[in-house]
């Protein structure tokens, strides 16, 4: 159900975390929202720090705002991208002192940055069946959601992602455990969905990072596509529902891959019960744009990163609009949303860089809008009447 992106092309947005301001000192450490809630210092922290972000993307001109991951915690790399699902599933237990044992080779080499996170992302044990918790979604959304009148964008992970960071010690089958988390998340997404939510963004279970380069008989891109289903069903009915596919940004680093391209998990990924799919773009140059056209389905809308989440250089107006161009050879401009290639980070980049590469975002789409007759999108933050250096 298209909620958000109806009757907008070009839409704009950012894919979910920004930098944390420095101030923001408190974290949930484990704790429920709603109990955090209850502490007038993270209260107040974490709601100014929402706030924030809001006027930053109303300032930069973006159509879809996120809350920036404000409820994770401001820990290594972020861990709690993963953390704040595994801490709060029921059947997971504390961390294991021993680190994950599919590490790749690198990660595991002192001095390599990826050593860093992976030794700092110690798994939960599971020592029981798992079943939903205390994630309160739908909580975390109307705290933003109450601060706009713009639809509020809130994403997780998926259950197929959250299984590969768990030590467990209960199932025979590890589709079994994927399944388990997958329903769970499901029942937590629809009170996400229930509670008014416009869009909600799952993270693909790396499909695209399994086709053609991990043989795994049993977690096959057919199975993540059941399990995935089952974590967004019956969603379609209620919102609009996204599912984001990135190459990586641990550190805003990228995985070890020497082919960075979708085109083999595209039919898996088109089979996804999703209305947008969206996929990096601007780190590659736009190279699987025109595979990307043909294979995704006319059901659904694409979004594509047209700034990247890696490099501090910020993009220019021009260059986000030469993309978009490109995109729009072979994707209908009122099926296509622009956004990041994946999430800024809570300690990735600065919160200027963040902020003016959003302001490019709407930039470079404003510029296209234009050449396509589109009503542009006001950018308080390009207005002359606010500059503080005269403008000739």
């Amino acid at each position: 159900m298209f909620v958000a992106t109806k009757d907008k092309p070009l839409a704009t947005t950012v894919t979910g975390s920004l930098p944390r301001p420095s101030w923001y000192t408190a974290d949930l450490d484990g704790r429920s929202f709603s109990v955090a809630m209850a502490d007038r210092t993270y209260r107040e922290q974490y709601l100014d720090t929402v706030k924030t972000y809001i006027t930053d993307q109303n300032r930069a001109g973006l159509d879809i705002l996120v809350d920036g991951d404000a409820h994770f915690d401001n820990d290594v790399a972020g861990r709690s991208w993963f953390a704040y699902v595994l801490e709060r599933l029921q059947g997971c237990c504390e961390p294991h002192m021993t680190h994950h044992s599919t590490a790749a080779a690198r990660d595991k080499i002192p001095g390599d940055i990826m050593c860093e996170v992976v030794e700092t992302r110690l798994p939960p044990c599971v020592r029981g069946k798992v079943d939903r918790g205390s994630l309160e979604y739908d909580k975390v959304w109307k705290a933003a959601q109450a601060m706009t009148t713009k639809p509020m964008k809130l994403g997780g992970i998926s259950g197929g992602l959250v299984e590969g960071m768990l030590d467990n010690q209960h199932y025979k089958d590890r589709r079994d455990l994927i399944m388990d988390i997958s329903t769970a998340l499901n029942r937590e997404y629809n009170a996400l969905a229930d509670a008014g939510c416009p869009v909600i963004q799952v993270e693909e279970p790396a499909i695209h990072g399994r086709v053609g380069i991990v043989d795994d008989p049993i977690l096959t891109p057919e199975f993540y596509v059941d399990a995935f289903n089952q974590e967004v069903k019956s969603l379609r009915d209620k919102t609009e529902v996204w599912c984001h596919a990135c190459w990586g940004s641990p550190y805003a680093q990228r995985v070890e891959h020497s082919d960075l391209s979708y085109e083999r998990a595209l039919p898996y990924l088109d089979q996804l019960d999703v209305d947008v799919l969206t996929f990096e773009a601007a780190e590659n140059d736009g190279m699987d744009l025109e595979v990307i056209g043909r294979l995704v389905g006319k059901d659904k809308k694409v979004c594509i990163g047209v700034v990247s989440h890696r490099r501090l250089q910020v993009e220019r107006p021009e260059d986000v609009a030469a993309l978009v161009r490109k995109a729009i050879k072979y994707i209908e401009p009122e099926r296509l949303v622009l956004s990041t290639d994946c999430g800024f980070g809570r300690d990735g980049m600065s919160r200027a860089h963040a902020f003016y590469k959003m302001v490019a975002i709407a930039r470079g789409a404003n510029i296209v809008r234009a050449e396509l007759g589109l009503d542009e999108v006001p950018i308080p933050a390009t207005n002359p009447a606010y500059a503080l250096l005269p403008i000739a």
